[in-house]
């Protein structure tokens, strides 16, 4: 299979389109203000190709903050994409469409991704795409777009996810998940006096959740929201840690990106050698697969921000395009198999 890419920083669809031919599946990345134009002009150029959308800033070499880009799989591929709707209440109602689309592709583990775009409530979301995708082992990767907005197949949705099941006709795939932070100390705290609805976290061991953080990191309660980059909290989640972002301050509690429940057992998170990291996230790809067609990321807007604070972020993208041809998203949130989390890379490598 092949990757294309292109794009356009002044927002122009045409630019960013020139020398696609014959796609099987395209993901537009778009802006706010030209997105439900873009989504028009693309289902015109090509009609009845499986496409999904969103809002989002997207990278190869560079960075596209404003723009449009359009990443294309081309040759040895089966596509289909479709939309689960009604996120926020009853996504479930929409799940044959699924499994009708994997059908279609004659999906399987080895060599089939689900790559979804999400308006919110991602959670929920995960739970319900994974219903179908667990049993099958087939990965996902995806994110959440900007403005409540998605598309696919040429038309603009609210309250609902986009998503393409694509199939390596020529190889592999797989998914992976890159983590920058590690534990600090030996702190430990559960949750209390949450709100699940907002993703607030009220109490930490009996005490005020923002109290708590100040006091371990010394930080005033309007640095808070930029120390989140090198701190965030983690839930340990079997052998894994999701990261959990704080969003902002709401009086004496913290209200995140993820969803924290009551008694939930929380630990703290410092920022590692993400230089290092990178380099044996890259090495980890290379040695799985030494051939390598493709490789799609999502990565979290608090790591484009953070990796712009260090002045890495260009460095970041010129080493991982030494996989090859590496394209993706920045996202609002990370979708890694049934998993929401927060300030992380996940991608697929296609064979």
């Amino acid at each position: 299979m092949r990757q294309f890419f292109g794009k356009s920083q002044s927002g122009d669809l045409q630019e960013a389109v020139r020398g696609l031919n014959n796609p099987q599946l395209i993901m537009l990345l778009s802006n706010d203000e030209q997105f439900e134009k873009h989504v028009a002009q693309l289902e015109k150029l090509f009609p009845k190709v499986p496409s999904i959308g969103c809002i989002g800033m997207s990278y190869d070499t560079e960075v596209v903050e404003k723009g449009v880009a359009v990443t294309a799989f081309t040759d040895g591929v089966s596509a289909s994409a479709n939309v689960l709707e009604e996120v926020s209440t009853m996504p479930v109602k929409y799940i044959e469409r699924l499994k009708q689309d994997i059908n279609e592709v004659n999906g399987s583990s080895r060599d089939t991704v689900c790559i979804d775009f999400c308006s919110g409530n991602d959670a929920c979301v995960l739970t319900t795409i994974y219903s179908v995708l667990g049993p099958l082992n087939i990965p996902l990767v995806g994110g959440t777009g900007d403005a409540g907005k998605i598309s696919a197949n040429g038309k603009i949705y609210q309250d609902a996810v986009a998503y393409a099941i694509v199939k390596n006709n020529g190889g592999r795939v797989k998914t992976y998940k890159e983590n920058i932070y590690h534990q600090m100390g030996d702190y430990y705290f559960i949750a209390s006096k949450t709100d699940k609805a907002n993703y607030i976290i009220g109490e930490l061991n009996g005490r005020s959740a923002k109290q708590v953080y100040q006091d371990i990191l010394h930080v005033t309660e309007k640095e808070i929201l930029t120390q989140t980059f090198k701190n965030p909290f983690g839930k340990i989640n079997g052998d894994d840690t999701c990261i959990i972002s704080i969003k902002e301050v709401t009086g004496n509690a913290l209200t995140c990106f993820r969803q924290v429940n009551d008694s939930d057992v929380l630990i703290m998170l410092e920022l590692g050698d993400f230089r290092k990291i990178v380099k044996d996230t890259i090495q980890m790809i290379k040695n799985d697969f030494p051939k390598r067609s493709a490789v799609f990321s999502v990565n979290c807007l608090f790591r484009y921000l953070l990796f712009n604070d260090n002045n890495y972020m260009q460095e970041y993208l010129q080493e991982m395009s030494a996989l090859g041809n590496h394209v993706g998203l920045v996202g609002y949130g990370e979708h890694y198999n049934n998993r929401f989390v927060n300030q992380s890379m996940t991608c697929v490598v296609f064979e």
